[in-house]
């Protein structure tokens, strides 16, 4: 290593500005990076900066990851088969826009949205309490600050099976019998939160069932695996089942939700999509597609307000 990337007691100090005995300190209890070498400690700059980052408690908020919207809506979250057919419909209808979507789960979709670098995050994360979906990820995710939130759709998750259910599968708890191969969706997704929930409930653990491991990055992934019996279950949303033809074992029915930054709400592609979400045409995407309800899409979740629908959020924020 090079002798100008490792600084002495003396010059860490100075570096850190503090006195060389609160040196000793910070290496016994704040892991300070450093090494011994000939009886002398030396610390490596790199580590030391970056031990110094890790420590930093109050983060700048970026100004504005995204340029002044200009066309280009960009959609970042979990996966779904409405959303995806929607985002073609909007490109159709608005052809002077662009929106464009990265498959990233509802974790990674929060933390775009966190960094400034979507204008919408899709997500449907389960709370421990088993009743609301998001708010305390988005809180921890955020550090606090709520986005708007604006349900997109129910839908129902569940485990997909072959035609005719031929290992038999009643629920969770029968995946913990030998001889029955799964596909999986990747940590970080709120349907792998769910499943691993479920299997904790179970008192399964995934070590057990064969293919855990094995993970695919959207619900028709899955469906794909058990269609030709290379799976013979899945976590996944009902309408796979019927796009596919496979069995479906229900086990919720969930709020899946889009998160906006208030800053971004009123922004023209944003404002165009959430107001195609009343639209016959939009409607019309989900007929004849099991395991979708409508009833609650394109209202406020929070900002909550009875009966309001997104046109109102101004008089909320």
């Amino acid at each position: 290593m090079d002798k100008k990337t490792l600084l002495n007691t003396r010059e860490v100090a100075r570096f850190l500005d503090i006195n060389e005995k609160v040196v000793y300190n910070l290496i016994a209890k704040k892991g300070l990076p450093a090494t011994k070498v000939t009886g002398k400690w030396l610390f490596p700059r790199h580590l030391v900066e970056r031990w110094l980052e890790n420590q930093t408690i109050n983060y700048p908020k970026v100004a504005s990851a995204l340029p002044p919207y200009h066309g280009l809506l960009i959609i970042i979250g979990s996966n779904d088969i409405l959303l995806d057919r929607t985002i073609s419909l909007f490109n159709r209808l608005y052809p002077e826009h662009a929106a464009v979507f990265g498959n990233v789960g509802s974790q990674g979709g929060l933390k775009a949205l966190g960094r400034g670098l979507c204008h919408i995050a899709s997500s449907h994360l389960l709370q421990e309490d088993e009743e609301e979906y998001n708010f305390d990820f988005v809180l921890e995710e955020l550090k606090g600050e709520l986005p708007a939130v604006v349900n997109f759709c129910k839908r129902e998750q569940g485990l997909l099976v072959a035609k005719g259910n031929p290992k038999g599968i009643q629920g969770v708890s029968d995946l913990g019998q030998s001889g029955i191969k799964m596909a999986n969706r990747p940590l970080g997704t709120g349907t792998r939160l769910l499943f691993d929930h479920e299997l904790r409930k179970a008192g399964i653990k995934g070590a057990q069932i064969e293919g855990y491991e094995r993970e695919f990055r959207s619900h028709l992934d899955i469906g794909l695996e058990v269609l030709p019996e290379q799976a013979d279950v899945g976590p996944a949303i009902r309408p796979v089942a019927t796009l596919l033809g496979l069995d479906f074992i229900s086990l919720r029915w969930e709020r899946y939700d889009l998160l906006i930054s208030k800053d971004r709400f009123f922004e023209e592609g944003v404002q165009l999509f959430l107001g195609m979400l009343h639209e016959a045409p939009f409607r019309q995407l989900a007929q004849g597609l099991e395991g979708y309800d409508l009833s609650l899409c394109g209202k406020m979740v929070f900002p909550q307000q009875s009966n309001v629908n997104t046109e109102k959020l101004h008089d909320e924020i």
